[in-house]
């Protein structure tokens, strides 16, 4: 009886084991074996060396430039490049899970940049399978006509445009399928379906990978501690989009300012040299710019998020435009392959960002209320692209002297970059009617910024400097204010 009852057990625990085997290389998951970059004369190559075929969506961002490339959930490999190349247009790239589901690369860029060609090379010769990513250097107009736009592995471009009102469900939980069969019959690792929506919005596949938060809905409150709950307007085309409709004079004698923490939730920003995020740098600062503004009981301080969460950049500028904030500043910290560069710098809008986003504006279908009040509905395209180019070079005007103000008070306790006041497209500087800078706050790359950045003394400093630099604005302005 002993031989039949050990062989019995013999079979039990074999058949243990191989499921055990088989069920681990069932559950496994994707990996990246290597990370390099080829540099062209037109182009600059990033290759990903992956165990298997996967799915990918890529798609650019501004403020600062980069290439955002959702994949399924995966491996990195110990010994794959960690991100440290630089070659060509390409200044470094990162990665992080995302949300369930996905992983997230990130391609920091020298500046514009557009995806000419993405594709997965399928295993042969012995070589494992590659996704290769080709980009080009494009001009700021090119690049921000190619905002929506979305390659992806299964049907070239789309777009991530929300058609409706931005009023997402919270994600769900998402799955992820270890695999299915592609046409080719080579199994292909699946980026997580879109989650069913509601009636609130329709969104592309994109827009599953970017979640906005969920805003308050119901009329705009103003709270006694100078937050405030804003309804956003409808986010069809455009830069810019347009808030409902102002009460009217203002009640509240106090100046609104509205202070822009860069990056938030998904998106970290850049890594100091310290491991501090970009995001929880910006926040401390503007916090600690808010608490000076606020103590003084002349200004109402708005911020665009005072939590880790994601907005979308034209979210932001929405927000500040509901608020009817008089100044917008977005804070930033810069981050580049050298540790030797350090110092802030200011940054005004660019005339030619400020006049393409003017014909952005006109072309709009609904244009009430464009600026500050002003119903443009019955004016014809041509007045109404008047209208908005001299409401946007009077904000400019104000936005360049605000920087040079901030260049000369914030210069007195921190170092600057050479020429700090500068210009350029970002999106956060273009809403038509509020003068609006950004700051970049050091080098997150040099160990002296970010031990700085990472100092509630040094904050403090800053803060008072920016204080100082809005009284002398409105000083300037002699009590004329926006009604």
């Amino acid at each position: 009886m002993r031989r039949p009852t050990l062989r019995a057990l013999f079979l039990v625990l074999a058949t243990f084991w191989l499921v055990v085997a088989l069920g681990g290389q069932a559950m496994a998951r994707p990996a990246v074996i290597d990370a390099r970059l080829g540099v062209h004369p037109d182009k600059t190559r990033f290759v990903m060396e992956v165990s298997e075929a996967v799915d990918f969506r890529i798609f650019t961002l501004p403020d600062p430039y980069r290439v955002v490339v959702d994949l399924p959930e995966m491996d990195w490999d110990a010994s794959a490049n960690r991100g440290a190349a630089t070659a060509g247009l390409i200044r470094g790239y990162r990665y992080a899970p995302n949300q369930p589901g996905t992983l997230r690369l990130v391609i920091e860029t020298a500046g514009p940049t557009r995806v000419r060609e993405a594709f997965l090379i399928p295993t042969r010769d012995g070589r494992q399978p590659r996704l290769v990513v080709d980009l080009e250097s494009v001009s700021a107009g090119a690049f921000a006509g190619d905002l929506n736009r979305v390659v992806t592995s299964t049907g070239g471009d789309v777009s991530r445009a929300v058609q409706e009102r931005v009023s997402p469900p919270a994600a769900p939980a998402y799955t992820v399928p270890v695999a299915t069969i592609s046409n080719s019959g080579r199994p292909v690792a699946r980026l997580p379906e879109p989650p069913a929506d509601t009636a609130a919005v329709t969104l592309s596949p994109m827009d599953a990978a970017i979640i906005p938060p969920r805003l308050p809905s119901g009329p705009r409150t103003a709270a006694d501690d100078g937050t405030v709950s804003a309804t956003l307007a409808a986010l069809g085309g455009g830069a810019v989009p347009l808030p409902p409709k102002r009460p009217g004079p203002r009640t509240d004698a106090r100046r609104v300012v509205a202070l822009d923490p860069g990056h938030g939730g998904i998106d970290p920003g850049a890594i100091s040299v310290t491991g501090e995020y970009e995001k929880d740098i910006t926040l401390a600062m503007a916090r600690a710019v808010r608490d000076q503004l606020t103590a003084t009981g002349r200004y109402r301080v708005v911020m665009t998020r005072d939590s880790d969460v994601f907005l979308r950049l034209r979210d932001r500028v929405a927000l500040a435009r509901e608020a009817e904030a008089d100044l917008f500043i977005s804070l930033h910290a810069d981050s580049i392959g050298r540790s030797d560069m350090r110092g802030m710098s200011i940054y005004s809008l660019s005339d030619k960002a400020s006049d393409k986003e003017a014909d952005m504006l006109a072309a709009r279908e609904n244009r009430a209320d464009a600026l500050g009040g002003i119903n443009l509905t019955a004016e014809n395209d041509e007045v109404v692209s008047i209208l908005i180019d001299l409401a946007q070079r009077d904000t400019m005007n104000q936005s360049r002297r605000l920087a040079n103000i901030l260049v000369g008070e914030v210069g007195r306790h921190t170092k600057l970059v050479p020429r700090p006041h500068r210009s350029a497209g970002f999106a956060v500087l273009t809403a038509p009617d509020t003068p609006s800078v950004l700051m970049e706050l050091g080098y997150l790359s040099s160990p002296q910024d970010a031990r700085l950045l990472g100092q509630a003394e040094h904050r403090d400093r800053i803060a008072r400097s920016i204080l100082r630099s809005i009284d002398r604005y409105f000083a300037a302005k002699s009590g004329v204010g926006r009604s």
